[in-house]
C-alpha cells in the first residue's frame, strides 16, 4: 500500500479488493470487508457508516497482516477466526475444516427427519467427524424442546478439533445437550442411535490434487481426502451402522455428486435409501433408513 495516502475505510476496501481481484480471489470485495471489519473490531456493516474513518495504526497493522496472508491463500475464516453457519457464529482453526453452506442442508433434512418422532421421544442422535463442531450444534440449538441432557454425541477422531468443537459448544450455549467422544468414526462410540448424520471426507485423490490452493494447503488434509475413490471413510461407517443404529433408524450423509449414487449402493439392501439434491441441483445427501429389528 503506497504510504503517502490518507487509508479511510473507502480507500482501504478499493485497494484490497483490487489486489485481491488481481490474485484471482472469487469474491474480493467480500473478503476486503470481512478482513477490514475484522481488523476494526466492527461489524461490516459499520464499515457503511465509517467510509471516511481512518482506522487506528494498530488497526491498518493488523490488516495489512490479512491481505498479506490471504494474498496467499490463507483461508478468510482462519485469518479472522470464525465461519457463519446456520446464522450460528462458530470458532475456526486449522485443525478443523471451515464449514460450508452447502452442508446447511443436511441440518435442514436432518430436523425435517426428527420432526417425525414426538417430542417425548427425545430421539438420540450421532454426528460423526463433527469437526468445528456446525452440524450438532446447529441441531442443538433448534430442536431444544426434543433433546435432554447429552441426547447428541459428537464424534471425531481429532482431539484438536473436538477442543474447537467444544469451545463452540460453550459459546453458542449448548455444551449441557452435546456428549463429545474420540473416536474413529464409531469404533469407540458405545451408544447406538436413532439418527446418525455424518459429512465424512468424500474427495478423491484426483479431485484433492485439484483443490483451490486456499483448501488444498490450508484446511486439514484428513478432513477432506478419502482415498483414491471418495467412498472409502463412507465405506468403513456403513460397515459399523448395523450395531450403532436403533430398529428403523435413520443415517444422513453428505457426499460428492460424482459419488451419491455409489454411496447409495452401499445401502442396497436397506429398508430404504434415497439421494437427496442441494439448492444447486447437486445430488448432495444420501439418506437410508435400516430395518434391524
Amino acid at each position: 500500500m503506497p504510504p503517502t495516502e490518507t487509508w479511510t475505510v473507502k480507500r482501504l476496501l478499493e485497494w484490497t479488493t483490487d489486489f485481491l481481484k488481481k490474485k484471482g480471489m472469487d469474491s474480493p470485495r467480500l473478503e476486503a470487508e470481512i478482513l477490514l471489519a475484522s481488523a476494526m473490531n466492527i461489524k461490516r456493516i459499520e464499515l457503511y457508516t465509517n467510509f471516511d474513518t481512518e482506522p487506528s495504526e494498530p488497526q491498518r497493522t493488523t490488516f495489512r497482516e490479512f491481505v498479506k496472508r490471504r494474498g496467499m491463500w490463507e483461508p478468510v475464516a482462519y485469518l479472522v477466526g470464525f465461519k457463519e453457519f446456520y446464522s450460528i457464529p462458530f470458532k475456526v482453526d486449522p485443525n478443523v475444516l471451515i464449514p460450508r453452506p452447502e452442508t446447511e442442508q443436511l441440518v435442514l433434512e436432518t430436523l425435517d427427519i426428527l420432526k417425525t418422532f414426538a417430542e417425548t421421544s427425545h430421539p438420540s442422535i450421532c454426528d460423526v467427524g463433527t469437526g468445528s463442531g456446525a452440524i450438532a450444534i446447529a441441531l442443538a440449538k433448534n430442536l431444544p424442546k426434543l433433546l435432554k441432557l447429552s441426547a447428541i454425541v459428537a464424534v471425531d477422531r481429532s482431539a484438536e478439533a473436538l477442543r474447537v468443537a467444544e469451545s463452540n459448544a460453550v459459546a453458542n450455549g449448548v455444551a449441557d445437550r452435546i456428549k463429545f467422544c474420540c473416536s474413529d468414526l464409531l469404533e469407540e462410540v458405545a451408544e447406538t442411535f436413532d439418527v446418525i448424520v455424518a459429512n465424512l471426507p468424500y474427495i478423491s485423490q484426483s479431485e484433492y490434487d485439484a483443490l483451490p490452493k486456499d483448501i488444498r494447503n490450508f484446511e486439514p488434509q484428513h478432513a477432506l481426502l478419502a482415498g483414491q475413490k471418495g467412498t472409502e471413510v463412507i465405506e468403513r461407517l456403513v460397515t459399523q451402522l448395523p450395531e450403532k443404529l436403533q430398529s428403523d433408524g435413520y443415517v444422513l450423509l453428505e457426499c460428492s455428486p460424482m459419488i451419491a449414487q455409489s454411496v447409495a449402493d452401499f445401502f442396497a439392501d436397506w429398508k430404504s435409501v434415497r439421494i437427496i439434491k442441494d439448492n444447486a441441483g447437486h445430488q448432495r445427501l444420501v439418506l437410508a433408513q435400516i430395518n434391524n429389528a
